[in-house]
């Protein structure tokens, strides 16, 4: 199997002004065609360091990506590093210069000398177009191992990797057979399902993995398998995944590597129902999250924020005296949000959430983290009391899975009802 170093170049990343999200990325999509991905270095815009790293990784791994450091500026030293690292001089890539052009000539704004800089690369690369930017990826070959050089913005390093890189390596390296297959449960710890699947677990053989991968309440399952044979890899993976979906049916919300957002729309697409959402902790976050799916418009109609209690009255017609006695964070509250959204919006399901995410607000009888959620139609409402013990961002994270996997069942229950 080949091995792969990412190295990651940037003083913002050591310092944590920026996230790499590249690497994970990166890992990610190399894993998929059978790369293992061996090591993953950050170093600053310090040229000893950056070539230390390139000394050092080349030891370890055949592939060596690299992204950052290839911008217009002085603190961009990845370039020249890479042309004297190779023994190269610096040359203008006609078609590296063409790009920039075209792209300013779209955004309609004047070209630089700075600018026209970034066409300038190393005489001993193949130079890989950019077509989300500027600054143009660039591929080494040294000793027998593949370099490769890509801007740090992710959506450009992620185009030139989905281009170039990743078709690529197939061609160049012996790469084994590597299938995935995933499912999604909700509602159970990721404790209480290893128990559960205890003996499934270790009765898989040496060439298919089962990997937990928990996030807010939610487990993905992953099974993977790795061979030479790719129709005798895929079958017995479909045969272990059968498996274990009739082990965690009753925790399952996709048997396809798709978050909870998707798999509602599915769900409501294929019934033609529409959904909308009364949100006060939660500032929006549920429908945000549903409308980021492509296509959400054929069944998510809208939200209202209602932050502020005048708000829950004036448009979702909860009652003052709800307000007034058991307040805003209450059964009461959030099934009368319910009611006024399916009002308001005119949809078939809605869900509501109110709350104290933290971290202040809380009293004794309503502490932080304390939250309400209720979901229903015209004829019903459920609602579930939550007591959240973390930071308000992954209070809020919680709240909005939750009520999303409520929202699943209890359009899922409905439709079975009516079926029956």
């Amino acid at each position: 199997m080949a091995a792969a170093s990412i190295i990651t170049i940037g003083d913002e990343l050591l310092i944590g002004q920026t996230i790499d999200t590249n690497s994970a990325w990166m890992a990610q999509e190399l894993n998929k065609i059978g790369v293992w991905v061996k090591r993953r270095v950050a170093v600053g815009d310090v040229w000893d360091e950056i070539w230390n790293a390139l000394d050092e990784e080349s030891k370890h791994s055949e592939i060596v990506l690299i992204t950052g450091g290839l911008g217009p500026t002085a603190d961009d030293i990845t370039k020249p590093l890479l042309c004297e690292y190779f023994g190269g001089k610096m040359i203008v890539s006609e078609a590296a210069l063409q790009n920039v052009k075209d792209i300013f000539t779209k955004l309609n704004r004047p070209i630089i000398e700075r600018n026209l800089k970034q066409a300038e690369v190393p005489d001993v690369c193949t130079v890989l177009n950019n077509k989300r930017g500027t600054a143009p990826g660039m591929e080494f070959r040294k000793d027998g191992k593949l370099y490769v050089s890509m801007p740090g913005v992710p959506h450009e390093m992620k185009g030139i990797m989905l281009d170039y890189v990743l078709p690529k390596l197939p061609s160049l390296f012996n790469l084994p057979v590597v299938y995935h297959q995933t499912l999604l449960t909700a509602g159970v710890g990721e404790s209480f399902l290893a128990d559960m699947i205890k003996d499934f677990e270790e009765a898989l053989p040496a060439y298919i993995k089962l990997a937990y991968l928990p996030n807010y309440g939610m487990v993905r399952l992953r099974l993977t398998g790795r061979g030479d044979n790719k129709a005798a890899v895929e079958q017995e993976v479909n045969e272990r995944f059968a498996e274990l979906k009739l082990l965690v049916k009753e925790f399952m919300v996709t048997d396809t590597d798709e978050p909870m957002e998707m798999a509602i729309g599915k769900i409501l697409r294929g019934l033609n129902k529409t959904m909308g959402t009364a949100e006060s902790c939660t500032g929006g976050a549920i429908a945000s999250l549903i409308t980021s799916i492509a296509g959400s418009s054929d069944y998510f109609k809208g939200s209202i924020v209602s932050y502020a209690n005048e708000v829950k009255e004036n448009l979702l017609s909860v009652q003052h005296e709800t307000l007034a006695t058991v307040g805003a964070v209450s059964e009461e509250t959030v099934t009368q949000m319910v009611k006024g959204a399916i009002t308001q919006l005119k949809v078939d399901y809605a869900v509501a959430t109110s709350g104290i995410l933290g971290p202040g607000g809380g009293t004794a009888e309503k502490p932080v983290g304390m939250v309400w959620v209720a979901v229903g139609n015209k004829n019903k409402t459920v609602t579930q009391k939550f007591q959240w013990r973390f930071d308000r961002a992954r209070n809020t994270d919680l709240t909005v899975q939750n009520a999303l996997n409520m929202l699943r069942k209890f359009i899922l229950s409905e439709h079975d009802q009516q079926v029956k």
